[in-house]
């Protein structure tokens, strides 16, 4: 093993979360009168932080944004959390990684308790030794804030032992902001194109790739 903490994304890495977030978007969208019917679309709201996406997407300002937010949450909260997927070998992987000796961390943007939600209903809580997200007032959402977080709640001082994997550019660039390693995974929402720019230590085409890069 060439690191002894690996910081996992959530969305786009361990679950497919593509009907629900795109689904909660839609939804938030609509209260502003904008309606989108092809959900593929609004795939580029996976990963990034709320926020900075319908200010970005949409040109919204900062309270508009906000509302979006609060407007996604009534959808996705009670339903659209649960429209996920669990990416197949991934229940495997984290069983093996943590039998090795690996200390796993999730680390993402999205809120922490939701994080927590979605990692008991898929069963895979309790392979995590931390799981680091955003504050509920939408705080703490960048990708670097969240991976620093996850480094001082348990005490990790050498970043050297730590790699961040994750599907988009913002992943990569957390990890580099906060001087780990990092792994753009392929299966999820960012393009090898993506990937490539950012930079990463390694690139895993797939979960088989990935096993390789942190087992053998």
């Amino acid at each position: 093993m060439h690191w002894k903490y690996l910081f996992f994304d959530l969305d786009g890495t361990l679950t497919d979360p593509m009907q629900g977030i795109t689904r909660a978007v839609q939804y938030a969208l609509r209260h502003f009168g904008i309606e989108v019917t092809d959900l593929t679309t609004l795939c580029p709201f996976i990963g990034p932080p709320l926020r900075n996406s319908f200010r970005e997407f949409y040109d919204m300002s900062d309270a508009e944004a906000g509302a979006a937010v609060a407007k996604y949450r009534e959808y996705y909260a009670p339903k659209g959390i649960f429209e996920n997927s669990l990416y197949k070998g991934i229940p495997g992987l984290l069983a093996e990684l943590r039998g090795s000796g690996a200390t796993l961390v999730m680390a993402t943007s999205k809120p922490t308790h939701f994080a927590e939600q979605i990692a008991r209903h898929f069963g895979f809580a309790d392979d995590f030794a931390l799981i680091s997200g955003s504050l509920p007032d939408g705080s703490r959402d960048a990708k670097a804030d969240v991976i620093r977080h996850a480094l001082a709640t348990l005490g990790i001082g050498n970043t050297r032992q730590a790699v961040m994997i994750g599907d988009r550019r913002f992943d990569i660039e957390g990890a580099a902001a906060t001087g780990l390693d990092s792994i753009g995974v392929l299966w999820g929402y960012g393009s090898r194109e993506e990937m490539e720019a950012a930079n990463p230590t390694c690139i895993a085409e797939d979960i088989p790739a990935l096993r390789r890069l942190l087992l053998e």
